[in-house]
């Protein structure tokens, strides 16, 4: 790994500043090596989980990707330029403008559950800003991984783009490299570790952590609609997203009826149950084992369990249907960890003021979803309640905005990427003054207290 840093480090010193023709050409390649493997990147990652819906990686891995190398192809250009800046009447006669510089080599940990987006994706502004990057992917998806390798070296040689793969241990000594940026996609836990590794190098870090991310389901809304809005983001890749519903707040009176309502959506969506297709299965045994022990510890403690299906587990094939939950309380881990798997707790209120406290008094999430049509709640969870973004009437799907930033805030994370945002962290935004052969700065310089230092002095300070 060291060695790699050091060939690209001298790689990026060969070429500091890559035109745009240069940055957009790297695009249009990662964009073709993409479209040419995206069918077996479809198969490793089914290889990888035992099962993973052909849809649920077009739709997430490949498309938002698609289409964020387009967005950037044609922004690009405006983002590079310098941005002119003010130089006040203090500065003047002067240019002030600010530069937006490649930072040099950024590092990229990626998770399992989204392998294809969540390494390409940051790489799209990673190369838009200029920079070199190296991959640490993920030591469970070994499919993905060899399909990754190969699509990155259709596009770039390795002192551009490189893959590392390698257990806990090699994750470890990524993060202490010396990087110009680095971004870790993950949990909290290990993000502290990853933040703690990075400040010995005083590297600059994005963390795009999770958390437990809240549904409201506001008093006027319709709970079939509210249903239909966020059981897709629940049900895609099993629940297992860093934005996935974590949990339900919901009118105390209609808890019943939205267990009815999402039994009857899932029979829709997947009416062979755990047989269809197009149902996604948890990503190993060990996972599979930690949501059952989830599961099993809530039951023990007083928890009722209400599956969406019959049948709705496959011990042998790790596939788990959405399993709601009602009379969970904070002593349970499945309200105390972040879910990220098909179970999902139902919290009722008595009123919306006790449903937003309950979201205040714990850590702030990566995702809060509102689903209600009244105006007036709207503005008020989005001013009484923090989150590193949030839908309304929707799930999952802000993640796409190609034209927003995405990011966590506080124990979910911190920094953006994604569109203009992206190329920002991943820029040096340089400011750069300029005189010409008048010096007007000769006029504040010792020795002081003439005419012309009370001058401005009285100017600048008046009240």
């Amino acid at each position: 790994m060291k060695a790699l840093l050091t060939r690209q480090r001298e790689a990026y010193r060969a070429d500091p500043m890559p035109s745009l023709e240069q940055r957009k050409a790297k695009l249009e390649l990662l964009k073709a090596a993409l479209l040419n493997h995206k069918d077996a990147l479809c198969d490793a990652l089914s290889q990888d989980f035992g099962h993973r819906a052909q849809y649920d990686t077009l739709l997430s891995d490949i498309m938002p990707c698609v289409g964020n190398i387009d967005y950037t192809l044609k922004r690009l250009g405006g983002w590079m330029k310098p941005s002119k800046r003010s130089p006040g009447l203090l500065l003047s006669p002067a240019s002030v403008t600010v530069h937006y510089q490649p930072l040099g080599v950024v590092g990229i940990l990626v998770p399992w559950n989204f392998p294809v987006m969540l390494s390409i994706g940051p790489l799209i502004t990673v190369l838009a800003a200029g920079n070199r990057a190296m991959i640490k992917l993920s030591e469970f998806t070994p499919a993905t991984n060899k399909a990754i390798r190969a699509l990155l070296a259709d596009a770039f040689d390795e002192d551009e783009v490189a893959v590392v793969e390698g257990e806990a241990d090699a994750a470890a000594a990524f993060s202490a490299l010396p990087f110009d940026h680095l971004l870790f996609t993950g949990s909290t836990a290990v993000g502290k570790h990853v933040m703690r590794a990075a400040a010995e190098n005083l590297t600059p870090v994005t963390l795009e952590l999770g958390g437990k991310s809240p549904t409201i389901i506001g008093p006027d809304m319709a709970i079939d609609t509210a249903v239909e809005r966020m059981i897709w983001g629940k049900c895609l890749n099993a629940g297992q997203i860093c934005t996935s519903p974590d949990y339900v707040l919901l009118p105390r009176a209609k808890v019943d009826e939205f267990v009815s309502a999402y039994r009857a959506r899932f029979a829709r969506f997947y009416p062979k149950g755990l047989a269809s297709q197009d149902y996604t299965s948890v990503v190993n045994a060990r996972q599979y084992q930690r949501l059952v022990e989830t599961l099993d510890d809530a039951v023990a403690k007083g928890a009722h369990a209400l599956p969406a299906t019959e049948s709705y587990r496959d011990d042998d094939g790790h596939r788990l249907a959405t399993v709601m939950l009602t009379g969970v309380t904070d002593e349970m881990r499945v309200m105390q960890e972040e879910i990220f798997g098909p179970l999902l707790p139902l919290v009722p209120y008595d009123s919306i003021d006790e449903a937003l406290d309950y979201i205040q008094d714990r850590p702030r999430p990566l995702a809060l979803y509102l689903m209600s049509f009244d105006e007036a709640l709207q503005q008020r969870v989005l001013e009484q309640t923090h989150a590193g973004g949030v839908s309304i009437n929707d799930t999952v799907l802000h993640v796409a905005a190609e034209d927003a930033p995405f990011g966590g805030i506080g124990p979910s994370g911190m920094g953006h990427y994604h569109g203009h945002e992206g190329f920002l962290t991943f820029s040096k935004a340089k400011t750069v003054l300029k005189r010409g052969k008048f010096n007007s700065a000769k006029f504040v310089h010792p020795p002081y207290g003439n005419a012309i230092h009370k001058l401005m002095l009285g100017f600048f300070l008046r009240k």
